[in-house]
This record gives C-alpha cells, structure tokens and sequence, in this order.
C-alpha cells in the first residue's frame, strides 16, 4: 500500500500514472559526463513543470538516459517526450559547446527514437532502483 501515497487527483481524477522513459543519442555516442547529466536533469525538471508531470527519478550513462515521470491523464506522453528532448538538446547545445564534436554530421543530440513503457507491473521501488543504479560516468 506504500505505492498509494501518493496518489494525485484533477480537477474530475484521481490518478496514479508513471511512465519509464529512456533516451539514445544520436548514434549511440559517448557523449555525457556528470556535468552534462546533473544540468540536464534541471532542464528535464524545469520541462516536467510546465507539462504538470513530476520527474520522480532521473539518471543515465555516457549515451542514455532513464527517466521516471508522474503524470496526470490529460498529458499525452509523446509530446511530453517531444517537449524533453527538444529542449534538453537545445539548451545542452547551447551551454555546453563541447557537445558539437559528437553531433557535427546529423546536427542532432538525441536519436529519433525512444523508449516509454507503463510501470506497474514492477513495483516502482524496483524500476527506481535500476534507475539509480545506472552507471554515470564521471
């Protein structure tokens, strides 16, 4: 029943919807150090805010990232994912100017596609812990 805490409601709901997410980069390159990681996990939050969706876990490796988003029923979860990608590449691009060895061919941080899956088979503890325990570069 732990898992129940935190259930949130609408103006006409009560929901409990989590969503894992996982982003690639653009060819798969090793492109992320913790300093990358640790200011796009503010872009992601401050982006989670203006949809009403709550990052509740985040974390990655070199080329990926694991995110674990609450969100209510009225987001839908593909211009959520639009919206994260879009702007953590922007801003990570323009921060960090290091980054455009790594996209130079395609002009592009984040591969086309993306990984969403419902989590509610596993309990959340259990996706959050592999969330945290992703190895992050250093």
């Amino acid at each position: 029943m732990a898992e129940y805490q935190n259930i949130r409601t609408g103006r006409h709901c009560v929901f409990l919807m989590h969503a894992h997410l996982v982003f690639v980069t653009k060819y798969r390159h090793h492109v992320f150090t913790d300093r990358h990681l640790t200011r796009m996990e503010e872009i992601m939050r401050a982006v989670c805010a203006d949809f009403e969706t709550e990052l509740t876990e985040f974390n990655g490796e070199s080329n990926h990232v694991h995110l674990l988003v609450s969100f209510p029923p009225k987001v839908a979860v593909s211009k959520l994912v639009n919206s994260l990608k879009g702007v953590s590449s922007r801003r990570l691009r323009q921060e960090f100017p290091d980054l455009v060895q790594h996209y130079y061919r395609a002009n592009k941080l984040w591969s086309g596609s993306y990984f969403a899956g419902s989590v509610g088979g596993a309990p959340l503890a259990i996706v959050r812990r592999y969330i945290e325990n992703q190895n992050r570069p250093l």
